[in-house]
């Protein structure tokens, strides 16, 4: 049976061009990164150090707790190398597995060839052991096992979170074309607002900006709104050390009234499909909803914040003509309105972003799915304010 308290190898993953925030996360937790690559931090860390990470950090996707790395030349090798392991010391022979993989080797046309070789190795040890085996399947609903393999280098770990850690558990409306909750918390990150002063979020649809800001500046942490983990599955797991992290998450929510953060939108339907969203976070209290155009939107007077808009940008929504349009009207209204504040425009179009008429002082990259986006950032100068 695995020691809960063991440190072994902690591979954290997100999004590529996210590791930064998620990087700053991990340090704010009080573990030290070993190594950053593109998509992940490396760290040492204990299981019970994967319960707190998977339930803490906004901008991550996976915790991959590491088993054992091993040289693999080709595919035929996985089943020998895979069966040597001692499985039973993570998964209860009634228990019930997945497996996962992600490969680069030129012995490999798919990586399900490499999942049912793991499967197959992990069910056959349990049969010679036990005379029966674990049942498994395709879904996360219980242990999951993942396979790195780049060329002769293979990584078999247990995939701590099972599901996605992007998706916060809390957005039952998505509304039309949503942004993730992961992408949203790492382009709040990027503004580095300070959760202090007000943020302003017209076009707000389906409000993942703003309830993504009031959980911050709450310290509400994504943990409060799930209840299924991988390693809930894992043999030996402590159920009530993991109680005693929910109940930790609760007591470091810190309500902070003063804290002004605004939702906007034309339509009625998503500023309902928000409102719900941030009632099942536990956050409406905190966010003035708003339905008017984006132009309408109250920009209180002091202190100055953050305002942020999400806008549609023509890969899969709206019109190009009427962007257009929307995109020059958001350069004057910030100018005009929103003067000290620090603006910025999310789009993955960087044609139309130029109809917004302001000069961008930074341009923040991230990936939306496949779309190849920047976070444009304004500095909206004190003056006169119409």
């Amino acid at each position: 049976m695995l020691d809960l308290n063991e440190r072994r190898k902690v591979f954290v993953t997100c999004k590529d061009r996210s590791v930064a925030y998620l990087e700053k996360e991990i340090r704010e937790l009080g573990f030290v990164p070993e190594a950053v690559s593109r998509t992940g931090v490396e760290l040492k860390a204990s299981m019970e150090d994967c319960m707190d990470l998977n339930l803490h950090l906004r901008t991550a996707s996976h915790v991959l707790f590491e088993i054992r790395s091993f040289y693999l030349r080709n595919a035929d090798d996985i089943y020998r190398r895979v069966k040597s392991i001692p499985w039973e010391d993570y998964l209860d022979v009634d228990g019930y597995f997945s497996v996962n993989s992600v490969v680069e080797n030129e012995s490999v046309t798919t990586p399900l060839i490499v999942n049912v070789k793991v499967k197959d190795a992990i069910v056959d040890r349990f049969r010679e052991l036990y005379g029966r085996r674990p049942d498994s399947g395709s879904d996360f609903n219980g242990l999951v096992f993942q396979m790195y393999w780049k060329e002769t280098q293979a990584t078999l770990y247990i995939n701590t979170s099972g599901e996605t850690l992007a998706k916060h558990g809390y957005r039952k409306i998505p509304g039309k074309a949503p942004m993730m909750e992961d992408l949203a918390a790492a382009t709040i990150y990027a503004t580095e607002w300070n959760t202090r002063v007000p943020f302003v979020n017209p076009m707000c649809g389906s409000g993942t900006l703003a309830i993504e800001a009031a959980l911050m500046a709450t310290k509400r942490f994504p943990g409060l709104y799930r209840d299924h983990y991988s390693f809930q599955s894992l043999k030996g797991y402590d159920e009530q050390a993991y109680l005693a992290k929910k109940s930790k998450l609760e007591r470091k929510i810190t309500e902070v009234p003063e804290v002004k953060i605004i939702a906007s939108d034309i339509s009625l339907q998503a500023i309902s499909f928000a409102k719900e969203n941030a009632v099942y976070a536990g956050v409406d209290h905190m966010i003035d909803f708003q339905v008017c155009d984006f132009a309408e939107t109250e920009i209180p007077e002091r202190p100055r914040g953050v305002i942020m808009f999400n806008p549609e940008y023509g890969e899969r929504l709206g019109d190009i003509s009427e962007l257009e349009a929307t995109y020059k009207r958001m350069g004057d209204f910030m100018k005009q309105k929103c003067a000290g504040y620090r603006g910025y425009i999310f789009t993955g179009n960087m044609e139309l972003a130029k109809k917004v008429g302001l000069k961008a002082s930074r341009r923040i990259e991230f990936w939306n799915g496949t779309i190849d986006c920047r976070l444009l950032k304004y500095d909206l100068y004190e003056g006169k304010r119409d």
